[in-house]
């Protein structure tokens, strides 16, 4: 395993940053740029910008703050919400995004993850999935935001990604987001036992040891944190050093 990643994530909704819980009642924390430097000063070694009223609305609204990130950050930037088309990752990906994250329309036309690996290259599709735990062991796929259930069983969903040309997984605990009561480590386990490719844990993160936790007993090749950065109670760097004690591999910004 190589180093494993720090990443910021931005959940995004019109201008604003926010952040929710179980990703629901948003919260508005300001301008995502003065976010974006700073967790790029920090030494975060990607941003997640996530729409979080794309899918409802039919159309991803991130193009000008990714040109504008794109302009003041330099590290690998990750896009996801309301892409519905091979045409939608090409704006993304001009407006300065390394990759792109699908959920909702991938779920209703597995095939589109297919169409984007084919003309971008799998290592810029990117599956997300949002996870709501169904019973011991057992993870639904939800999607618009985790307001929608899919009926798609998450790690069999995941295998299909792959299959299909997904280079990586975004893995999203429904359950534990915006609860800062540690990620969903048994998921995490499971989704990366059964694919190939790095999946990051997203939700939950609370405290510097979560990351750790989920790398460590998840084998998760990326963290995305949010709220614990996003409220100033740890920077990207408390985070490297944490795992760096616990015998982790991380990059040296």
């Amino acid at each position: 395993m190589g180093n494993v990643r720090l990443i910021a994530r931005l959940d995004i909704k019109g201008p604003n940053l926010i952040k929710g819980i179980h990703l629901e009642g948003l919260r508005v924390l300001g301008d995502p740029q003065e976010f974006a430097r700073r967790y790029y000063a920090q030494g975060a070694d990607e941003l997640l910008y996530v729409d979080v009223v794309a899918s409802l609305y039919g159309r991803n609204s991130l193009h000008d703050i990714i040109q504008r990130a794109a302009r003041d950050v330099f590290v690998p930037l990750t896009v996801a919400g309301g892409i519905r088309s091979v045409d939608d990752v090409r704006n993304i990906l001009r407006a300065g995004a390394d990759k792109i994250g699908i959920n909702t329309e991938a779920t209703k036309r597995p095939e589109l993850i297919r169409e984007v690996s084919r003309t971008f290259g799998s290592q810029c599709m990117v599956l997300s999935i949002e996870a709501k735990r169904v019973a011991p062991g057992r993870w639904e796929v939800y999607t618009d935001n985790g307001r929608e259930k899919s009926g798609l069983d998450v790690v069999q969903w995941a295998q299909r990604g792959v299959e299909l040309g997904a280079g990586e997984i975004l893995l999203t605990s429904v359950d534990r987001e915006g609860t800062r009561k540690g990620f969903d480590v048994e998921l995490v386990a499971a989704v990366s036992k059964a694919v190939p490719v790095p999946v990051i844990a997203s939700g939950g993160m609370g405290r510097l040891e979560d990351a750790a936790a989920v790398v460590c007993e998840g084998a998760a090749d990326a963290v995305a944190m949010a709220d614990i950065l996003h409220y100033g109670r740890a920077t990207v760097d408390d985070v490297r050093s944490t795992a760096r004690a616990a015998g982790i591999s991380v990059r040296t910004p």
